[in-house]
Order: structure tokens, then C-alpha cells, then sequence
């Protein structure tokens, strides 16, 4: 059978996606806060089991099972994989470098998935507008990780820079899998338990890897893992995949401009990182060129025929 084209954005879909990206703005700041108490890795790992456990809760409240059907297990073993590069690179990177930072690479996440679409997905093939939107965006990333002080001294980190790029990649990943492999066939809640109930183990395996588990730990640590479990890992995550089966990935994927704006405010106003033009210039390109990527093309207004 023909993969099915997906649909454009409509009102619901441009409503939850925003309220997406405010909760995944205010989520950088939560893990950045988070470790400070407990080991980046570790987090990422609690965070996986507990939010699998919550979307098992979800399917049986609404009277669906584990579906685990022939033929979806190895595209179920390797999104899971992928789901855990994604954020084993994004909570090492806040540990690494600035929440800022962090966001203008991490976000850089559209870019990829337009150039794998283009290959990979139906109707989602780059025009001259989207290789502008592409080439705006890449050039803000590329600046980011070569402007070793982003116009603020000290910030600046290397590794969480690559790590920030990773968790990018692995992001990419996950949403193209959900798209071309039998995973397709079965339910966003499926799709979403695949990857937190695989990386689990494997980001808590990776874990002993990264130090002492406990760093100065409060109860406040606990209420912002919470909230990365609950509010993000299972509920934004699912709606987030519950768009991803209905709409255009490319035009998801776009909504991920808004979120580094929010992450970068936010990183100012609750954590006092310093702004600076540089920084800013840099979330603009990234930001511009997700828009462009995601511009709609021109419709052909149908001429009359002359006998009419």
C-alpha cells in the first residue's frame, strides 16, 4: 500500500502545538534546574520509566492494550534506541552549557527532518523556499557551535554543544521512524511507549557511566521531575505524536522555532543567563529559516477559459 499523505495544519493542530512549545520551553529550564540535584543521565532515565508507566495508565483508562504485533517489534526496539541518543545528548548538553545555547542547536531539529523528508516522505519534497529556510537555519547552527563565546564569555562548551546537535539528530530520528517503519500502523500511545519503555533501561544502564546519581538533591528537584515526566515525557510527548500521525511532519517539525524563543526567555528571566546581539542573531536565523521551511507553497490560481 502507498504510504498516506498527511494533511496541512488546521486550527486544533496550530492550538495544541502551541501549548507544545511552551511546555517544551519551560522543560530546558526544568532540566537545567533538575541537575543540579540529580545526575543528568539518571534523570533522563527516571524520567523514561516513570513517563512509560503513565502512558501504560493512559492506554488501559481508555481500553487499549500493548500492542505488540508481528512485524513492528525491531522498528519498536530501534525508535526506542534513538529516543534515548535524542535525550542522553539534550540533559548532558544543559548540564555542559547554557540553556540557551542548548536551544538554538537542539531546535536546529526541523532542519534535519526537511532534508530526510524530502528523501523519505511524500509530499514533503525541499523547494527553493525551503533550501533558503534551510541554508538560514544551518548557518545560525553552525554559527553557534564555531562562536566559542556567543558574545558572552565563559558559556561556551564544546562537548554540550555536540551534545546538543545529538539530541537534535536523535530527535529527527524518532520523528521520521514513526513515519516510515511499521510503526506507522499502530497507535501514537504505542509509538510513544516503544521509545520510553526501551530507553529506560538503556539511559539508566548509561547512567553509571556519568557519576554519582545524587548531586545536592531537594525536594523541588523532585516536583521539576515530576513535570518532566508527566507534563512532557508522557502527555506533550503523545499529543506531539498524535499530530505527527494526522498532519505533515514537515509542518510539526516547523512549530520548533517557537520553542527556542520560549527556552531562550525564559533561560534570561528564571536563570539570569546573559543575552547578548550575537545570541540573538543566531535564534533569528534558525528561527527565520524554520519559517521558510515550513512556508506553504503558492496555489495556481485557475484562469478562466476564454469561452467563459
Amino acid at each position: 500500500m502507498p504510504m498516506e499523505e498527511k494533511r496541512n495544519l488546521e486550527g486544533l493542530g496550530v492550538a495544541m502545538l502551541l501549548l507544545i512549545s511552551v511546555g517544551l520551553g519551560l522543560n530546558h529550564v526544568i532540566i537545567k534546574l533538575v541537575n543540579d540535584g540529580l545526575q543528568p543521565v539518571f534523570a533522563a532515565g527516571l524520567r523514561s520509566v516513570g513517563a512509560a508507566f503513565c502512558v501504560w495508565l493512559w492506554m488501559r483508562f481508555r481500553g487499549q492494550r500493548l500492542d505488540f504485533r508481528a512485524g513492528t517489534i525491531g522498528a519498536g526496539l530501534a525508535i526506542g534506541v534513538v529516543f534515548s541518543i535524542e535525550f542522553l545528548g539534550l540533559f548532558i548538553a544543559l548540564d555542559l552549557t547554557t540553556v540557551t545555547r542548548t536551544s538554538v542547536i537542539f531546535y536546529s531539529m526541523p532542519v534535519w527532518t526537511a532534508i530526510m523528508a524530502h528523501f523519505l516522505l511524500p509530499g514533503e519534497r525541499l523547494t527553493p523556499v525551503k533550501l533558503a529556510g534551510l541554508a538560514l537555519a544551518m548557518g545560525g547552527v553552525v554559527w553557534a557551535i564555531a562562536d566559542r563565546d556567543a558574545g558572552v564569555p565563559g558559556t561556551a562548551n564544546i562537548w554540550g554543544d555536540l551534545a546538543a546537535l545529538m539530541g537534535a539528530l536523535g530527535w529527527m530520528g524518532v520523528a521520521i521512524l514513526a513515519r516510515v517503519t511499521s510503526l506507522n500502523r499502530v497507535s501514537p500511545e504505542m509509538q510513544m511507549f516503544w521509545q520510553l519503555f526501551i530507553s529506560g533501561p538503556i539511559l539508566l544502564f548509561a547512567a553509571l557511566f556519568f557519576g554519582p546519581f545524587i548531586r545536592d538533591l531537594v525536594p523541588l528537584h523532585w516536583v521539576g521531575l515530576g513535570y518532566q515526566t508527566v507534563v512532557i515525557a508522557a502527555a506533550a510527548f503523545l499529543a506531539w505524536f498524535w499530530l505527527l500521525n494526522r498532519y505533515k511532519a514537515s509542518a510539526i517539525a516547523s512549530f520548533a522555532f517557537l520553542t527556542p524563543i520560549i527556552s531562550v526567555g525564559l533561560g534570561w528571566l528564571v536563570l539570569d543567563e546573559p543575552m547578548s546581539a550575537s545570541i540573538a542573531l543566531k535564534l533569528a536565523l534558525v528561527a527565520g529559516g524554520i519559517v521558510l521551511i515550513n512556508r506553504p507553497p503558492k496555489r495556481q490560481v485557475a484562469r478562466p477559459h476564454p469561452a467563459e
